[in-house]
C-alpha cells in the first residue's frame, strides 16, 4: 500500500541509521526502498520532510532534476521554493496553488520562457531566473507580477522588455545583465521605488528620459553598451550613489551632473572630449520665428501670475513643445533649439566631492554666441570633425 509521508520519512530515517552501524541485513523490500529513496532520489526525500513538517520554504537546488515534483503542490504554505541549478525547462500547472510562495529562485535551469504560472503566483516578492535562456518576457506574466520586489533576469538573451512592466509598482531591484536588450522601455520611469537597476552588457544605445523619475535610484549599471549620451535631467537623481557607464560611446555627461551626490563613478573605456582649446571663428546666429516666440512664452511661463502661465496648460501640444527648452548657464534665461554643443570640465575631487582628483566633461547648453563670448565663464565649444 501507499506509504504517507510521516511513514515514509521514518523509513528512511530507519535505513540511514542501519546503514550508519553496520547493519545491513534488512529485507530485501526495505533496502530496494532505502536505495531508491536515499541514494537515487534524495530530492524526495527534502520533499517528503517538508511534508511531514508543513515546511514553509524548500530547497531543492542542485539535484539534478528536469521536472519541479508535482507533489510541491501539497504545500500551501511554501513561502520559499529554491529550484536554482537543475535543468527544469518548464513548470507544473499544480504550482497555482501556492499562493503564499514569496520567493521562487529558478536560476541556472533550461528555460526558455518565463511560465505562464509565474503570472498568477500574485503572493512573489523574489523571483530569480539568471542563467536560463529566455528570449522573450511575456507581458501577461509580467502583469500578473505585481508584488514583485526584486527581478533577476542575467544571462539570458532577452530583446525587449514589455510596457506591462510599469506594473511592478513595487519593484526595488532590478537585473538584466548580459542579454541582448536593445532598448529600455519608457514606462520604467513609472517604478519609481526602483533602488537599482542593472543594464551592464546589452546593446543599448539610448536611456530614456523618464528614468531620471526613479528618484529613489542609488544605483545605475550600464556598463558595456552602445550608449552615445545620458538622459539630461540626471542631477535629479538626489540619491544615486553609484554609476557605472564603463565601455559606452560617451562624449561628456549631461547637464547638472557634477550636482549628482556619487561615491561611485565608472567610465573608463568611452570616446570622451578633451580640454584642447583652438581658436575658432563664430558668426552671429539668426534666430527663426518658432525660436523667438518659444523663448518669449518660456521667459513669461516663469511668471506664475503671468495670463501665459494661466492658459498654457490648456494647449498641451504646445505644452510639450515647450517641455524640450533649456536654461543658459551663462544669463540663465530660457530657450529652446541647441545651437552649439558647449562643455566644462569638473574636477570629481574638489566638484563632486570624490576621491579621484580626475576631470570629467559635462555637457553645457548656452543661449546664444553673445553669451558664448562672454568673459568670466569656462565653457568650451566642442568642435566637430
Amino acid at each position: 500500500p501507499p506509504l504517507d509521508a510521516a511513514t515514509a520519512l521514518k523509513q528512511i530515517d530507519r535505513q540511514k541509521e542501519s546503514c550508519r552501524h553496520g547493519n545491513l541485513n534488512v529485507s530485501a523490500w526495505r533496502w530496494f526502498f532505502f536505495f531508491f529513496f536515499f541514494f537515487f532520489l534524495e530530492m524526495t526525500e527534502s520533499v517528503v520532510r517538508a511534508l511531514y513538517g508543513q515546511a514553509d520554504s524548500l530547497n531543492l537546488s542542485s539535484k539534478k532534476i528536469k521536472a519541479v515534483p508535482k507533489c510541491v503542490s501539497r504545500l500551501p504554505n511554501l513561502s520559499v521554493l529554491l529550484l536554482n541549478n537543475n535543468s527544469i525547462s518548464a513548470l507544473p500547472a499544480e504550482l497555482l496553488s501556492l499562493q503564499h510562495l514569496a520567493e521562487l529562485n529558478l536560476g541556472n535551469n533550461a528555460l526558455k520562457e518565463l511560465p505562464a504560472v509565474l503570472g498568477h503566483l500574485e503572493s512573489l516578492k523574489k523571483l530569480y531566473l539568471f542563467s536560463n535562456q529566455i528570449t522573450v518576457v511575456p507581458p501577461d506574466v509580467i502583469d500578473g507580477l505585481r508584488n514583485l520586489v526584486v527581478l533577476n533576469l542575467n544571462h539570458n538573451q532577452i530583446k525587449r522588455l514589455p510596457p506591462e512592466i510599469k506594473s511592478l509598482s513595487r519593484l526595488r531591484h532590478l537585473s538584466v545583465l548580459d542579454n541582448k536588450l536593445e532598448e529600455v522601455p519608457v514606462e520604467l520611469g513609472h517604478l519609481t521605488m526602483l533602488s537599482e537597476i542593472n543594464f551592464t552588457s546589452n546593446n543599448l544605445s539610448w536611456l530614456p528620459q523618464q528614468l531620471c523619475q526613479c528618484k529613489e535610484l542609488t544605483k545605475l549599471h550600464v556598463a558595456r553598451n552602445k550608449l552615445t549620451s545620458l538622459p539630461e535631467g540626471m542631477g535629479a537623481l538626489a540619491k544615486l550613489q553609484v554609476l557605472d557607464v564603463a565601455g559606452n560611446k560617451l562624449s561628456m555627461f549631461p547637464v547638472e551632473f557634477h550636482l549628482l551626490s556619487l561615491k561611485e563613478l565608472y567610465y573608463e573605456g568611452n570616446r570622451f572630449v578633451r580640454c584642447e582649446p583652438m581658436s575658432s571663428v563664430q558668426d552671429v546666429e539668426v534666430l527663426t520665428l518658432k525660436e523667438l516666440v518659444a523663448r518669449c512664452v518660456l521667459r513669461e511661463d516663469r511668471n506664475r501670475s503671468s495670463l501665459v502661465h494661466r492658459m498654457l496648460p490648456h494647449y498641451p501640444l504646445l505644452t510639450a513643445l515647450l517641455a524640450n527648452g533649456s536654461c543658459c548657464a551663462v544669463c540663465l534665461d530660457p530657450f529652446l533649439t541647441t545651437w552649439l554643443e558647449c562643455v566644462h570640465f569638473i574636477n570629481l575631487k574638489k566638484d563632486m566631492k570624490m576621491r579621484s582628483s580626475q576631470t570629467i566633461p559635462v555637457r553645457a547648453l548656452l543661449c546664444s554666441y553673445k553669451c558664448f563670448n562672454t568673459d568670466g565663464h569656462s565653457y568650451y565649444g566642442v568642435a566637430t570633425r
